[in-house]
């Protein structure tokens, strides 16, 4: 297994940001790297793939702590604007790094950026998993063929059973539902919210609701629903604990849920150190193949084997996958969360 090798990453100059404060930039500078890395996710398997893919031969070569803890919206919200807070990356989506990139600190030349984003997002993306939304179900509920498009998640008369989604907003359930109604994948942006909402409210009756995501595998395992909408590490978990399970790549919204480094973070120096760590294509097949998530290098895909490559939301056989428009979800951001928050209540 490789480990990134030079260690010395570049200072930290500073000018000013959205905030009125000073932001860190990059110079040319090298600087020794020290103290430690508080990293914000939401913990369970992918955080343990990243502690021992990753923070491990990281903290042993250059005795940086890299202390994970469970990412709180309050406080990333609060940072994104550019504001204090503890983080020094922290975990979001890629209209984020759209709407918030003037409190963000870009990527030092010494980190390759992602080849699987647009430079807009790729220029602030450290630790970038490839998530696909999908829908999941176990092989058994479906002995012949089961449902593939977003057509067939809405068809209960066809696939029978409850739909899981979630209960609180989450992306893509607009996307899923405009899909649904016919709308093609070319045609899916801008979104049309008012006749996604009308789609939802048809399949609103057979649909279970989740909170957490280890309820989507307790629902399915347990069989309280038949399909499932989730991000398909979801569904991993349940094939790593020895079910069969199907997973329909056919219209799957990927997107990636990048780190980012807040302008006020305490550490960005030893958090790029880490960032040229994260770049690494065969730590990244190591975290694909664990997770199920995909690579944000293509050269990662050079360490896997075909059946694992086939797990993945961006392998490039996966042509019928559609990508999230970062743009897009941006303007609509604040009416996205309201629309789906107000249709779950109604």
């Amino acid at each position: 297994m490789l480990v990134a090798g030079a260690l010395t990453v570049v200072a930290l100059a500073t000018t000013a940001c959205a905030s009125g404060e000073a932001a860190p930039t990059s110079s040319d500078d090298p600087a020794e790297v020290s103290g430690q890395i508080v990293w914000a996710d939401y913990g369970g398997p992918t955080n343990e793939a990243f502690q021992e893919v990753f923070f491990a031969p990281f903290t042993e070569e250059t005795g940086v702590e890299v202390v994970a803890t469970t990412l709180a919206a309050s406080v990333q919200y609060q940072m994104l604007e550019g504001e204090k807070g503890d983080y020094d990356t922290m975990m979001t989506g890629m209209a984020e790094v759209v709407l918030y990139s003037d409190n963000l600190v870009a990527l030092p030349a010494s980190v390759p950026r992602s080849d699987q984003l647009s430079a807009d997002v790729a220029e602030y993306a450290i630790a970038t998993p490839i998530i696909g939304y999908a829908q999941g179900y176990l092989a058994s509920t479906f002995p012949g063929s089961g449902p593939q498009t977003w057509a067939d998640f809405w068809d209960t008369e066809t696939y029978p059973g409850k739909r899981a989604v979630p209960g609180e907003y989450s992306d893509f359930m607009f996307e899923a539902a405009l899909l649904a109604d016919g709308v093609a994948p070319d045609d899916l942006y801008p979104l049309d919210l008012d006749r996604a909402t009308a789609k939802l409210d048809e399949l609103k009756p057979d649909m279970v609701f989740y909170t957490e995501y280890p309820q989507v595998q307790q629902l399915l395992s347990a069989g309280g629903a038949s399909v499932a909408f989730a991000p398909n590490g979801q569904f991993a978990a349940l094939k790593n604990a020895g079910l069969d399970v199907t997973v329909s790549w056919d219209q799957a919204l990927v997107e990636a849920n990048p780190f980012v480094v807040p302008s006020r973070a305490k550490n960005p120096s030893a958090t790029f150190a880490l960032a040229e760590f994260l770049a690494e294509p065969e730590l990244q097949a190591e975290f694909s193949r664990r997770t199920n998530y995909g690579p944000s290098s293509s050269a990662a895909f050079e360490y896997l084997s075909d059946d694992e490559i086939a797990a993945l939301p961006n392998a490039p056989e996966h042509t019928e996958i559609i990508w999230a428009d970062a743009d897009n979800r941006a303007e609509l951001y604040d009416e996205m969360s309201d629309r789906y928050t107000e249709w779950l209540t109604s």
